[in-house]
C-alpha cells in the first residue's frame, strides 16, 4: 500500500509469472524465427534481421491486447483477477519487447546513412507511400512514447505523488498507444506489402479488445439499469439494494447512486454495512472483492480498509467514504449521500429491530 516506497519486491507469486511471461516471449519469438526462416516456393528466404524486427513488433502488439483484455476477463470471471495484479509486469515487459522492436527497426533501416536515424525517421518516405511526409513509423514511436510514460510510472511512488485520479487519467493513455499501435501496423502494411497477415492480426486484436470492453459495459449497464427499476421515485436519500439475504455472506452488492457513483453494500454474518466502490489505490472495484480478516479487501491489489469508518488499519493512512443503512422489512436501504472519508457510518443488524441497528 502507500505506507512507504521500496524497490519492487518480486514474491513467489511474481517470480513464478515473470518466468512465465518470459518464457512464453522467447518461445513465441523462436517459433515465430524458425517459421519465417523457412524457404518460400520461389526459393527465397527472409532475411533474419528483418523478420526479427518483425516478431518483436509482433509479440509486443500481441501482449498489448492482452493488457487490454485483461480488465474486462476480470469483471466477466472471478478466475481472471489473479491476472490484474501482476498486469504493471506484463505491461513494463511490452514496454522493454516494444523499445527492442524500435531500436532494432530504427538501426537496420534508418543507421547507415548520413543523417541522423531518429532525423531519417522522420524524413524518409516509402515507394508508394499514400501521404508522403507521414512515416508509418511515426505512430509506432507515439505508441512507444505512450508505453514509456506508463512504465517508468508505474510503481506506487507515482501514483501517490500524482494523485489517483491524474494516475489513472495518464494510464488510460494506453488506449491511445493501441490506436496508434493499430496504425502503425495497418499503414506499414499498406506500403510494404500487398499481402500480408498483419492487418488480419491488427483488425482482430482490435475485434477481440473491442468485443471484451462492449460485453462487460452491456452486463454492467443491464446491471445497473435493473437495479434502477426497483428504486422509488419519490425517494431522493435512500437506494433500496434488496433484500439482504441476497447479500453474500463476506462479498457485496454493487449499487449504482443517483450522481452516477457506486455503492458497494457488504454483508458479514447478520451485519451489513456499505463503502464507496472505488479503491484509493487504481479505483479498483471494492464490490467485487471480500472481506479479509474483517476488513474490505480490492480485489486488484489487495488494498484494505475496515468496514465501520472507511480507515486503512495501521500504519495505513488511506480513507474512503462510508454511506449509512438501514433495514426495512427485510430489506437494505443505503443513504445515497456518503459520509466524509474515515468517518463512521451506520450499519445494521439483519434481523434485529430499528433500535438494535448498530452504528
Amino acid at each position: 500500500m502507500g505506507h512507504q516506497y521500496q524497490a519492487v519486491q518480486w514474491n513467489g507469486n511474481k517470480v513464478v509469472y515473470d518466468l512465465f511471461v518470459l518464457a512464453s516471449i522467447v518461445a513465441f519469438i523462436a517459433i515465430f524465427m524458425i517459421v519465417g526462416l523457412q524457404p518460400h516456393s520461389s526459393g527465397h528466404t527472409a532475411d533474419p534481421v528483418v523478420l526479427m524486427i518483425r516478431a518483436l513488433g509482433t509479440t509486443a502488439f500481441m501482449m498489448l491486447t492482452i493488457v487490454l483484455s485483461i480488465g474486462p476477463l476480470a469483471r466477466l470471471s472471478r478466475r481472471f483477477v489473479p491476472m490484474l495484479y501482476n498486469r504493471r509486469h506484463l505491461g513494463v515487459l511490452t514496454f522493454l519487447v516494444a523499445s527492442a522492436h524500435f531500436g532494432l527497426a530504427l538501426l537496420w533501416y534508418h543507421g547507415g546513412g548520413g543523417l541522423n536515424p531518429l532525423v531519417s525517421l522522420f524524413v524518409s518516405n516509402q515507394p508508394g507511400d499514400p501521404f508522403p511526409g507521414l512515416p508509418f513509423e511515426l505512430f509506432g514511436l507515439a505508441a512507444l512514447v505512450i508505453l514509456f510514460l506508463m512504465a517508468a510510472t508505474s510503481h506506487d511512488f507515482w501514483l501517490n505523488n500524482l494523485s489517483a485520479p491524474v494516475w489513472k487519467a495518464l494510464h488510460m493513455g494506453v488506449y491511445v498507444a493501441y490506436g496508434a499501435l493499430l496504425l502503425h501496423v495497418a499503414y506499414g502494411a499498406l506500403i510494404t506489402e500487398r499481402v500480408s497477415l498483419y492487418p488480419p492480426l491488427a483488425i482482430g486484436g482490435f475485434a477481440i479488445v473491442a468485443l471484451l470492453h462492449i460485453v462487460t459495459g452491456v452486463r454492467e449497464w443491464g446491471r445497473d439499469n435493473g437495479m434502477k427499476r426497483t428504486q422509488s421515485k419519490a425517494s431522493t436519500e435512500w437506494v433500496r439494494i434488496g433484500p439482504w439475504a441476497d447479500i453474500p455472506d463476506q462479498r457485496a452488492v454493487i449499487a449504482p447512486l443517483p450522481k452516477g457513483d457506486r455503492v458497494a453494500v457488504f454483508r458479514d454474518d447478520q451485519k451489513v454495512f456499505a463503502v464507496q466502490n472505488a479503491c484509493r489505490h487504481q479505483n479498483g472495484p471494492l464490490g467485487e472483492g471480500c472481506l479479509k480478516d474483517g476488513l474490505v479487501t480490492c480485489p486488484w491489489h489487495g488494498w484494505q480498509y475496515r468496514p465501520d469508518d472507511g480507515v486503512s488499519p495501521p500504519p495505513f493512512t488511506e480513507k474512503i467514504s462510508t454511506f449509512d443503512v438501514k433495514l426495512e422489512d427485510g430489506i437494505v436501504f443505503v443513504s445515497t449521500k456518503p459520509n466524509e472519508p474515515g468517518t463512521k457510518g451506520v450499519s445494521v443488524m439483519v434481523g434485529a429491530s430499528r433500535e438494535e441497528s448498530a452504528a
